[in-house]
């Protein structure tokens, strides 16, 4: 419990309408949620708008509630704080109520396109491998030491977060290793002022739907940086031409890495193949179990921040080598009949076409075969550019259902099929036939990639999330 003048008093209010001394005895941006004596944030989303469930919270017990405007009916024994700016309002309260976690552990954020999960999952991992208590929130789950939690956002939500980051306090975890995507930094879901090392992977297409033009993209993951203070770090991918634009106003210490520019902490691939990778880091040849070239700059991210926590390159090294890939990110099948099957979350133009450029480098003569979808209500613009990394890269390709939500499925195959460069491919929609199409159509010597949905457990069509697993569907046909 908390007295309402005690986590709003750094608040910028334009009004109060009630009584401000009052207790809140829990805080939520859920009115489904709200219980007797709650504080509801009345927040105007993209789709719904908060304020239009005011009363929904205040039938369920509410007291209070946080808003950008006073709704039409005033109930008397309700408090009412009209504030400047409700996204900043919901992150200072919430950070309030739960006593300012963030200043009790430190936060290592990853942002970028594409690697944010991995580098997440590979820095969580180690630091766990040697001892240190750890929480993490990602695309695939969070966790609390060890503890797992179902996962609904890549970033939770103000209220969630400081909840989770008051749980890894209270299970003395020192470290939070979390997922910053683009909209939870233009919504402040989360705040530079907060984060101890800010990590950016890289950037390309994605999102557009949301941020309108890549230019808005970019200075959205800039903001995380901008925020960042004198005593955090930031850790830049130097061979991506970006960097150095994200970092030029941050005021925190900056170290890079990277494989073909001058870096801090550079490495060179020296192979590359089904059983890991080796890389040249520090003057010595590592051989780490995890697959994918573009591992190699998320392993990297790792041992940057390994090397700003001093630990001793031996120790990093002996750690990292004996780490995992997280689920649905390059995961392989070993199948019969010389067939693999590869299930991966790459969903964006450029991971796709770094998925498949890394099989093409270990494939021999065995022939691609891509399935390949994109998802509903989300950034169009990216569909015909994936047609034709699909159809470029691969031997043949069966487009199909990604997360269609509302969107028509055909339209979506039809933008994605605008793209193709080659007739070597089919569309079925049904994304379960296609991939048994694929394996009934080349059961042997053939490497079956599986990509889009990665780690995920099911298909959101319409309203409704349909229970689906890719690698499950994928290990039945080729095992």
């Amino acid at each position: 419990m908390k007295q309402l003048t005690e986590i709003i008093n750094e608040i910028k209010i334009k009004e109060t309408v009630g009584d401000i001394n009052t207790s809140v005895e829990g805080i939520t941006d859920n009115s489904g949620l709200v219980k007797p004596n709650f504080l509801f944030f009345a927040i105007k989303g993209i789709t719904h708008d908060g304020h239009e469930f005011i009363d929904n919270a205040i039938e369920k017990g509410c007291k209070v509630i946080i808003c950008s405007y006073l709704p039409d009916k005033i109930h008397e024994d309700v408090c009412y704080v009209v504030v400047k700016n409700i996204r900043e309002s919901v992150y200072n309260i919430s950070s309030k109520f739960y006593n300012d976690p963030a200043k009790k552990i430190k936060i290592i954020a990853v942002t970028g396109t594409n690697g944010k999960t991995s580098i997440v999952f590979f820095i969580y991992k180690f630091l766990n491998s040697l001892g240190i208590k750890v929480g993490m929130l990602s695309t695939i789950e969070n966790r609390i030491a060890d503890k797992r939690i179902k996962s609904h956002l890549t970033t939770p939500s103000p209220v969630q977060l400081h909840m989770l980051l008051d749980n890894m306090i209270k299970n003395s975890c020192e470290y939070c290793i979390m997922e910053a995507s683009s909209h939870s930094i233009d919504q402040k879901r989360i705040m530079g002022r907060d984060i101890f090392i800010g990590i950016f992977s890289n950037l390309s297409h994605d999102h557009l739907d949301y941020h309108k033009t890549f230019i808005n993209y970019i200075n959205t993951k800039k903001i995380l940086f901008d925020d960042l203070p004198k005593s955090s770090y930031s850790i830049i991918n130097s061979d991506d031409k970006r960097s150095e634009y994200l970092i030029q106003n941050t005021k925190s210490k900056v170290f890079s890495y990277g494989l073909k520019t001058l870096s801090d902490y550079k490495g060179k691939i020296i192979e590359s193949g089904t059983s890991g990778i080796m890389i040249h880091i520090d003057n010595i040849n590592v051989s780490f179990k995890i697959i994918g070239d573009f591992n190699a700059y998320n392993l990297l991210s790792v041992y940057a921040v390994a090397k700003i926590l001093k630990i001793d390159s031996e120790i990093i090294f002996k750690r990292l080598s004996q780490l995992n890939t997280p689920e649905g990110r390059m995961d392989f099948i070993q199948g019969k009949n010389n067939v693999i099957g590869i299930v991966d979350y790459a969903h964006t133009p450029d991971a796709l076409k770094n998925v498949l450029k890394n099989i093409s480098s270990f494939k021999k003569d065995a022939k691609v075969i891509s399935i390949v979808g994109a998802g509903g209500d989300r950034d169009k613009s990216k569909r015909p550019e994936m047609g034709k990394i699909a159809t470029q890269l691969s031997d043949y390709v069966f487009f199909t259902s990604d997360n269609p939500r509302d969107e028509n499925e055909d339209n979506i195959l039809s933008d994605i099929v605008k793209g193709a460069v080659r007739k070597n491919y089919q569309v079925i929609s049904d994304r379960k036939k296609a991939i048994e199409s694929a394996y009934l159509n080349y059961k042997k010597d053939s490497i079956i990639l599986v990509a889009g949905k990665g780690h995920e457990k099911y298909q959101i069509i319409g309203e409704k999330s349909i229970p689906h697993d890719d690698k499950e569907i994928l290990k039945k046909l080729i095992l």
